[in-house]
């Protein structure tokens, strides 16, 4: 179902010379001031058609989400792989403080959870979860991985009691990136390490303030603006609103049975369905193209094995089978929408860490905002 749009008013056509004999227009071309007139009208039409096939050549693409959707890592798929100079060794190496911090605050989560559980019985063998704890309790935000630190790490996240801990509470299970780099603790906490992109990819970094990433793509022009998904960054949102030609709103579908990191009680999936409901059907973006990532696929499919679906929406009958809760997600969101006969939404199933998952829904991404502009402005 495609999108209906009221369509721009056509262009004003070149002024023409005054009807009648030949002897008004003769009069008319010898007039300085009707030649003065003529001229100014002619140089702003062709203004006009500039403005016009300007505004068919670049397209400004706004990301925005609740927290930890994923967002930041689809901004930097798409600047990787539209800039190949994005990520050179030498902008990889400004990473490390980052991943190391990653990893360090995982450490601090897991550390501060064993303090308040009631019983977590660290094993007390040399290699056990008790003595790397004593190791660890007091590691600072800012402390660089080394070795040492990192076998430590591994025994304390080894620790069986740990590991029921993790697995007992979702709101106390380490960030899918801080697991990805403890799987690669070896070589993160080398000295003289330098990220990979997956690495760089993988890293959370929190969104402050609006980023953006201007390119080049088949002939046209694309602006793509991150902002903060969390709350007391949402009030920036509206200084990127002006000018949009699509917005790219990006959920989590793996987060449904986690909490918000800024706000406790209130679950993720349905903060993300909130904000969308207000996204889809703010008066700002009536005429924008609206395209959804449920992000996250890959977590998605794991964690529906084993946790159901119904943990936040208890409606949901469909049990552990990925296809019926990924489709009743889906049946979520399209109900937000108020004006499905006039707005349409574009739904994308997304991995936002596999580059040829990105690869392949931005360009078609850039055929929907194509064909949508198109049609606003009365050409197709």
């Amino acid at each position: 179902m495609g999108t209906v749009d009221e369509q721009r008013q056509p262009l004003a056509s070149p002024s023409q010379p005054p009807a009648g004999g030949g002897c008004c227009s003769c009069m008319g071309s010898s007039d300085p001031v009707l030649q003065e007139e003529k001229a100014a009208s002619k140089n702003h039409d062709q203004k006009l058609r500039a403005a016009q096939a300007k505004e068919l050549e670049e397209f400004k693409l706004l990301l925005l989400g609740a927290g930890e959707a994923g967002k930041s890592t689809v901004f930097k798929q798409i600047k990787a792989i539209h800039d190949q100079a994005a990520y050179t060794e030498h902008e990889r190496m400004k990473w490390v403080d980052s991943i190391h911090a990653n990893v360090v605050s995982a450490v601090q989560r897991v550390i501060t959870a064993v303090e308040y559980a009631d019983d977590c019985n660290l094993s007390a063998e040399e290699n056990g979860g008790q003595h790397a704890y004593e190791a660890l309790k007091d590691v600072a935000a800012d402390a660089v991985l080394t070795p040492d630190m990192a076998v430590h790490i591994r025994h304390l996240l080894e620790d069986s009691a740990v590991k029921t801990l993790l697995e007992s509470d979702a709101d106390i299970r380490l960030p899918d990136s801080a697991m990805y780099f403890v799987q690669r603790l070896d070589v993160v906490s080398q000295a003289g390490y330098v990220p990979s992109l997956d690495d760089v990819l993988r890293c959370r970094v929190r969104t402050s303030g609006i980023t953006q990433f201007t390119f080049s793509m088949d002939s046209y022009q694309f602006k793509v603006l991150d902002v903060g998904g969390q709350r007391n960054e949402r009030r920036k949102w509206i200084h990127c609103f002006e000018g949009v030609t699509a917005v790219i709103f990006v959920a989590s579908l793996s987060e449904y049975d986690q909490e918000l990191a800024e706000v406790e009680g209130i679950n993720r999936m349905e903060e993300s369905l909130r904000l969308f409901d207000e996204v889809c059907n703010s008066p700002w973006f009536a005429k924008t193209s609206l395209i959804l990532f449920l992000n996250k696929s890959d977590l998605f499919e794991e964690k529906i094995k084993h946790t159901d679906l119904n943990v936040c929406f208890p409606e949901y009958k469909g049990g552990l089978d990925s296809q019926a809760a990924y489709e009743f997600i889906v049946r979520k969101f399209m109900s937000l929408n108020r004006n499905p006969s006039s707005k349409h939404v574009y739904i994308h199933r997304t991995c936002a860490t596999s580059t040829d998952n990105i690869r392949f829904v931005f360009n078609a991404v850039k055929d929907i905002v194509l064909q949508d502009n198109l049609k606003r402005s009365g050409i197709l």
